[in-house]
């Protein structure tokens, strides 16, 4: 699919820098190149070339180095254009401007990669982990997007898609030859296949909970007595002074988020407001709510303790809210002498010993926090794969259509309704690589995407 207009848009971000990109896609790229640095020779597809652009006034803008790309090795599977010039905004407004002069359109956001997908260079989910390598916060989250990008999703998705025509095609034998006598155990293959994938399908949606987690970062909430060192432990993480720190109990009166990585993950670290037993102010009690809302959001929790003190009287509800698979007991102020009692409390909970005043044990407990959270499945593995709300939605009703042409199988009901939702799920699967596709979704999809991109 060749569109007919040629789209034009800055690349790179609009900032000063040594360096600045303005793509172009579209029928119009070589003329444009030709005529804005005057070439007179042919211009050879992936070849650099530098040379001064000039206005349709004939006015120099800037030297550039330049490279046309034909359809064939393009991105968007298209003629494309790539300007590259001084990162300075004047000048790439100048050229953007330029080009619109000369008969372009300004892209939509996402509209490069748009093409790329029309033009059969990208699966759909392959145009999808464009945008979340772009926008990953971690190494994890990276690694991720760039298989996906790589097509290990399309790679899975066509690897299932064959496997269910294959029990389309024994099921069909049963409509197609109805007089033949087949075999029980014909039924049975097929039957078994179907309840193994709607179980892959299930298993596949449910890593879904994980995007959340690589797009924002996990969120590990900060809790603990007044005086702990909560904060002192968010600031030594952090390696500055965002928290208020004071001897006084009771400085945070409401959380605070800061994002940070610890090995391959991105966290979201929030500072709670301190817990009591017994509550001595309504703003206390208001704090504690806000604790108890972060509590019930996080991914994980650090229940921070002074083990220099007696151990603390925190409220009834908090451990029970706290699962010790994904808390970490964090025994603060190493710096000071122990107390027996503390350090054996909660003997259920994994626990660090660090000083947060003093450093000591922080750069230990950033290695233990990322292991933590990767033991606890937390955070995905090395291999697996990691779908959106709109692969997951696809899954479910995958497996859901196959649980129902099994139930039919073992019914002994018409064979042609197992065989209907079969085809149906092969559908559902076809909605993920985008062989099945409507334009509003595709409008909704590219809209997330950055200009120029």
């Amino acid at each position: 699919m060749f569109h007919r207009d040629t789209i034009v848009a800055i690349a790179t971000p609009p900032l000063e820098s040594a360096l600045a990109i303005v793509r172009l896609s579209g029928p119009t790229c070589t003329a444009i190149a030709q005529e804005a640095f005057a070439r007179k020779a042919t211009l050879i597809s992936r070849r650099v070339s530098v040379g001064v652009y000039h206005d349709v006034a004939g006015r120099r803008v800037d030297e550039c180095v330049y490279v046309l790309f034909g359809d064939t090795f393009s991105f968007t599977g298209e003629a494309s254009l790539e300007i590259t010039c001084h990162g300075n905004p004047l000048i790439t407004r100048q050229i953007l401007d330029d080009c619109l002069a000369r008969g372009c359109r300004l892209a939509a956001p996402g509209e490069f990669t748009r093409r790329a997908f029309l033009n059969g260079r990208l699966d759909l989910t392959q145009a999808e982990a464009v945008a979340d390598t772009i926008h990953a916060r971690s190494h994890k989250a990276l690694a991720v997007a760039q298989r996906q990008l790589a097509g290990e999703l399309l790679r899975r998705v066509v690897g299932w898609t064959d496997r269910l025509l294959q029990v389309q095609a024994a099921l069909e034998a049963y409509i197609d030859f109805p007089e033949e006598d087949l075999p029980p155990e014909d039924v049975d293959g097929p039957l078994a296949a179907l309840l193994a994938l709607a179980g892959e399908f299930s298993r596949a949606a449910g890593s879904a909970r994980y995007a959340g987690v690589l797009r924002n970062g996990v969120r590990v909430v900060i809790v603990g007595a007044p005086n702990a060192g909560k904060s002192s432990l968010l600031n030594a993480l952090l390696g500055e002074e965002r928290a208020l720190v004071s001897d006084e109990p009771g400085t945070t009166r409401d959380f605070i988020c800061e994002h940070f990585v610890v090995g391959a993950h991105s966290v979201q670290l929030v500072d709670t407001a301190g817990l009591r037993g017994k509550l001595a102010t309504r703003l206390e009690t208001l704090g504690m709510a806000r604790t108890h809302d972060q509590v019930e959001g996080a991914d994980f929790c650090l229940l921070v303790v002074d083990a220099a003190a007696s151990p603390p009287v925190l409220p009834a509800g908090l451990l029970q809210m706290l699962d010790p698979a994904h808390a970490l007991l964090v025994l603060n102020k190493s710096d000071l002498p122990a107390n027996e009692q503390t350090a054996g409390m909660l003997p259920g909970y994994l626990r660090a010993t660090v000083s947060a005043r003093t450093g000591v044990g922080i750069e230990a407990f950033k290695v233990q926090l990322a292991e933590t959270l990767e033991r606890g499945g937390i955070v995905p593995d090395g291999e697996s794969i990691v779908v959106n709300a709109r692969h997951a939605e696809a899954l479910r009703r995958c497996a859901e259509h196959l649980e129902k042409a099994a139930a039919a199988i073992r019914q002994g009901v018409a064979t042609e309704l197992a065989a209907s939702d079969v085809r149906m799920a092969v559908s559902a699967l076809g909605e993920i690589i985008g062989r099945v596709e409507t334009e509003q979704m595709l409008d909704k999809l590219f809209a997330s995407f950055c200009i120029g991109k």
